[in-house]
């Protein structure tokens, strides 16, 4: 049978890009787009921002103190939108098999193709000569290593990842350059002595489940650089968030109060970049003995500003009786889309959001 080939496209720091080229005197600057002020948070940094440690979901005041020239831009997302469209234009010249996953990276498949590179290589000439931006490219067999080559060789690379050379370069690859693993799993990864896809694989799989739930037969399939997820270009999506694990446990509302507004920046710039729309806004919390609550309260319409959002969340906060216990966790997510339930009833389609 076959291999697949799947293009990861990954627009480079996108929205600072669109701001430096929209505004000259901002090229070779360090900038970060986002709200400056105590509770503000970075959406994306240049790549001028990044090797003082100013990266997105940075707390603008931690970026300001990492890199004092660093230049603030306010977020224009009817731009950025605009110029997403433009991308996508672009890339559904080559295949209808298109799935943009936020307005700056989607996926190709373009098995029908000779060589998924060349057309990766063509893809990223034209979207620089028409937008002036550059684009990441990663090409592979699935998903998974497409999007793992995207970042491999950024800015403004492209890397294949062919079938013979699958296993070894799993095999070498830091548990943290999985698709999904994040910082507390990599964490929990580490303590358990896998550093590496080699050292993943040496786990069976029902051992990965019971110590990462569900997850763990992705991260098996991973191991051995499978990922039989399909690219699906009419993908329905029910609900979006983020959460934050706090390094000590607290019960602190003025702290609380604090880590909520940086998930909640977050989680407005995730709105944004894909274009979601929800009524339901839903708070949850871990406490130290890992037991966990969500609080919900629905609109009667999607939240359409930052300020909405900041509202119920703080009152739902506000709400919760502790007890004696102390929070370890605190997340935000914003779910229950009029498009997503329609068209979940007429073509029962049932997607989740994954933890990235």
């Amino acid at each position: 049978m076959p291999h697949r080939k799947i293009i990861h496209i990954d627009m480079d720091a996108f929205y600072a890009s669109v701001e430096q080229r929209d505004r000259p005197e901002l090229r070779g600057r360090p900038i970060a787009v986002g709200h400056d002020g105590p509770r503000g948070v970075v959406a994306t940094a240049s790549y001028e921002a990044r090797p003082f440690g100013v990266h997105s979901a940075v707390s603008s005041a931690l970026a300001r103190r990492l890199c004092p020239d660093l230049i603030f831009v306010p977020p224009r997302f009817d731009v950025y939108k605009a110029v997403s469209l433009q991308i996508r234009g672009i890339l559904r010249d080559y295949t209808e098999l298109v799935e943009p996953l936020s307005l700056d990276e989607a996926f190709l498949d373009v098995s029908h193709t000779s060589s998924a590179t060349l057309v990766a290589r063509e893809i990223k000439g034209r979207i620089l000569a028409d937008t002036g931006l550059t684009a990441s490219a990663g090409i592979s067999v699935n998903k998974m290593l497409a999007k793992i080559a995207s970042d491999y060789r950024k800015p403004d690379g492209l890397f294949t990842i062919p079938p013979g050379q699958i296993e070894p370069f799993v095999a070498g690859l830091p548990v943290e350059r999985f698709f999904g693993i994040g910082e507390v799993t990599a964490a929990k990864m580490h303590r358990l002595g896998i550093r590496t896809g080699a050292d993943l694989r040496m786990w069976d799989e029902m051992e990965l489940v019971r110590h990462f739930g569900k997850a763990g037969h992705s991260y098996y399939g991973y191991a051995q650089g499978i990922d039989d997820r399909e690219v699906t270009p009419d993908r329905i999506r029910k609900s979006l968030g983020a959460e934050t694990t706090f390094s000590h446990d607290t019960d602190d509302r003025e702290t609380l109060l604090s880590e909520l507004a940086g998930v909640r920046e977050e989680v407005w710039s995730r709105l944004m970049r894909h274009e979601f729309r929800g009524r339901t806004v839903v708070l949850k919390l871990k406490f130290g003995d890992f037991r966990q609550i969500t609080r919900s309260r629905t609109l009667a319409a999607p939240v359409d500003c930052v300020e909405t959002l900041c509202r119920v969340s703080e009152e739902l906060l506000s709400a919760v009786d502790f007890g004696d216990r102390k929070v370890r966790l605190i997340g935000l997510t914003v779910g229950n889309s009029p498009e997503a339930c329609t068209e979940s009833v007429q073509l029962r389609f049932d997607f989740t959001e994954s933890d990235s």
